[in-house]
């Protein structure tokens, strides 16, 4: 995949650049030795490395704000950078930009349980701001796979997701406010500590911007009273194409389960062999979980096992224990990563109408067999938002070109059917290039327009979300602008 050439005017005033930031933040915090900024030259989406010219740990929104100021005085491209664990390429640097990690940044600044908020510093991981709250019964909703690691900074900028998304909703549904920074060091507050926020909708423009517009460095989201209990059930069929059509059953039968999620065969063996689940041997495997009180719990898993018996099931089972429900979404929280250690991997991020999941993942299947490249399927299957892992060998010539030719063309197939190219990871490198295969050039100009009111350098985040022709025109644009 192609990367822009390094802007070799700000890579021979380095040593000043990083004298200057120097003088804004401690010695620690400033990273310039290129053994050093390795660490720095990928996100999860390791087939695409670049070291960065230098990579700056603020600790404030004061710090951040000196930082883009500077940057921007000197014309030097800054990728914001939440835990890394991007699976898109969205924290990818290049050559001649500075990475602003915002990983020091996590601190709880208030909680309100009367008002149902916690407001946090953004380097803050998901799953800790659950831990700030959880001692009085509260949860933060969003809990993307990664959660254990992933920045609240970053779950902001892709507009992050998870496998309870479909009762609760993705990130933009559980955020209530923000402070970013703009590239040029001004610091906005937008939302706050109320449902809704007078006016444009700025906020709603930030969350899934893939920090094109600006650095947030603070937070105020939504918390909520943990559910009376909690309950997850298995059913195992013998095809994915049965599975799926039993999940469009459950949604158009107006059941609403917390997670619906789905595994196929190739992932079922490699999570059971890591985690030790206990999964059913199937082709296909539906994690479903369901909340509420004693009554209801019963109710809906009453009405999605009758369901689930229309598509002649392999197996259906409900979890026995805590131990058992545990170790159930431990396999599948596990999944990536356990395929991480079987075999090199691309995640795609696709979603599709429910309806049409038996069709795509017969799609899926026949793309496997095209390009003769082994696929698992595992995604959240209650609103259509796809991860099908296409394995590879990266070791072996022509294979990572092999990979994204069939990862492009899953993701096409994602759009014809009335879908979208992303639903939680981002565009960032991955898709920037397919963005036309969704969008007219007319939504491009518009998206891009929104770009040059809050960056009109174009200094943010370089190359990521549009074609690379096109954000190169616009740089160029903006530079002759000066």
């Amino acid at each position: 995949m192609e990367m822009p050439q390094p802007d070799s005017t700000v890579l021979a005033k380095k040593d000043r650049i990083v004298s200057h930031l120097l003088r804004i933040l401690p010695a620690d915090a400033v990273i310039s030795d290129p053994a050093e900024t390795r660490a720095y030259e990928c996100d999860a989406l390791t087939a695409y490395r670049c070291p960065p010219l230098a990579a700056v740990l603020p600790s404030s929104t004061q710090e951040v704000s000196a930082i883009l100021k500077l940057c921007h005085a000197e014309g030097v491209p800054v990728v914001p950078r939440g835990s890394g664990t991007s699976l898109a390429g969205g924290a990818l640097p290049t050559a001649d930009s500075v990475i602003l990690g915002v990983a020091r940044m996590n601190g709880v600044l208030e909680t309100d349980y009367d008002n149902r908020f916690i407001r946090v510093q953004t380097g803050r991981t998901n799953l800790s701001v659950t831990g700030a709250v959880e001692e009085e019964d509260f949860f933060y909703a969003p809990d993307p796979s990664s959660q254990l690691a992933c920045a609240i900074a970053g779950n902001i900028a892709m507009n992050s997701g998870g496998a309870h998304c479909l009762k609760y909703g993705v990130t933009t549904n559980n955020l209530m406010g923000a402070t970013v920074v703009l590239m040029d060091g001004t610091v906005i507050e937008l939302g706050g500590a109320h449902l809704d926020a007078p006016g444009v909708d700025l906020l709603g423009v930030i969350c899934g911007s893939e920090g094109q517009l600006g650095v947030v460095t603070e937070a105020t989201l939504r918390i909520l009273h943990k559910p009376e209990g909690a309950l997850p059930m298995l059913v195992g069929f013998d095809s994915n194409a049965t599975a799926g059509a039993c999940v469009a059953d459950i949604i158009k039968a107006g059941v609403l389960p917390v997670a619906i999620e789905f595994m196929d065969r190739p992932i079922l063996q490699i999570a059971e062999n890591f985690a030790k689940a206990g999964y059913p041997d199937c082709e296909a495997l539906l994690v479903i979980e369901v909340e509420g009180s004693d009554v209801e719990i019963a109710d809906q898993l009453a009405r999605i096992t009758a369901i689930a018996q229309t598509h002649n099931p392999v197996e259906i089972r409900q979890a026995g224990s805590p131990s058992e429900s545990a170790a159930i979404w431990l396999g599948r929280k596990s999944a990536f990563g356990a395929v991480g250690q079987v075999a090199d991997y691309m995640c795609l991020d696709g979603t599709i109408p429910v309806s049409e999941l038996p069709k795509v993942l017969d799609g899926i299947q026949a793309l496997s067999e095209k390009y003769g490249l082994k696929v698992g399927n595992v995604f959240h299957a209650g609103d259509g938002n796809m991860h099908p892992l296409i394995m590879f060998d990266a070791n072996k010539p022509g294979d990572l070109e092999l990979c994204e030719a069939m990862g492009a063309d899953i993701l096409r197939l994602c759009v014809e059917v009335g879908g979208c190219l992303t639903g939680e990871h981002g565009v960032g490198i991955e898709k920037r290039d397919l963005m036309v295969d969704q969008y007219t050039p007319a939504d491009l100009e518009a998206q891009m327009a929104v770009k040059d009111v809050f960056d009109p350098a174009w200094l943010l985040n370089p190359a990521k979300v549009f074609p690379l022709a096109v954000t190169a025109s616009r740089r160029a644009l903006a530079i002759a602008a000066q």
